[in-house]
């Protein structure tokens, strides 16, 4: 059986959170997508599920975190060339989001990232088919 992936993210404001994933190219599963979450599809196998704070507070005891003021985790995915890379970011940018860190070149594989409307950390990235020299390190 294949594994599925379901990354939980919570977020202030949903509507404007599926606005700005959708001008990144990102669809939702209306199945799974109401006034309270959204389901991002990033694969078959892969999703991000959008939660409202108030709704995602209720699958946790925990106090929930300010991604603007402290990192929980870094979301990566792949795309097919350091051109969509860099498209990618610009978009993100213009679409409401901001930067994070400057661009890396591995030269085996390009990296740059962004933060989300609700300070998410987004790093998307190209790899080489061939994979990193055997000297390569990171």
């Amino acid at each position: 059986m294949t594994r599925q992936l379901f990354v939980n993210l919570p977020v202030k404001d949903l509507a404007k959170t599926v606005q700005f994933f959708t001008a990144l190219g990102f669809s939702f599963n209306p199945d799974f997508t109401d006034e309270n979450a959204g389901c991002m599809i990033v694969n078959d196998d892969a999703y991000v599920m959008l939660l409202v704070e108030s709704y995602f507070k209720t699958f946790t005891s925990k106090a929930v975190a300010d991604a603007r003021s402290s990192s929980e985790a870094i979301m990566s995915f792949s795309l097919e060339s350091r051109e969509a890379v860099d498209a990618l970011v610009r978009t993100a940018l213009t679409s409401g989001g901001t930067p994070s860190e400057e661009a890396q070149d591995y030269g085996f594989m390009y990296t740059h990232s962004f933060q989300d409307p609700d300070g998410h950390l987004w790093e998307v990235f190209w790899m080489d088919p061939a994979g990193p020299p055997k000297d390569a390190a990171l």
